[in-house]
């Protein structure tokens, strides 16, 4: 379903939200190494998310055009 694509992106975009948060704590707290880390995986997880919303995006345009058909 279009909608289980859009939850999928919406978890990944989270997962980047809290390694982002993690990270700034790490980086708050002078534990550089350890927020470098945290930070790399959030721009992962963001790019991951970005992949994602694309796809779904592509999928509600897709069930739009087959809606307006009918």
């Amino acid at each position: 379903m279009a909608g289980d694509s859009h939850i999928r992106a919406a978890e990944f975009h989270e997962l980047a939200a809290q390694a982002h948060r993690v990270a700034a704590t790490h980086h708050g707290k002078e534990d550089h190494q350890t927020g470098h880390e945290h930070a790399r995986q959030a721009m992962e997880h963001a790019a991951r998310a970005f992949r994602e919303s694309q796809e779904a995006l592509e999928q509600s345009a897709m069930f739009a055009k087959h809606d307006n058909k009918s």
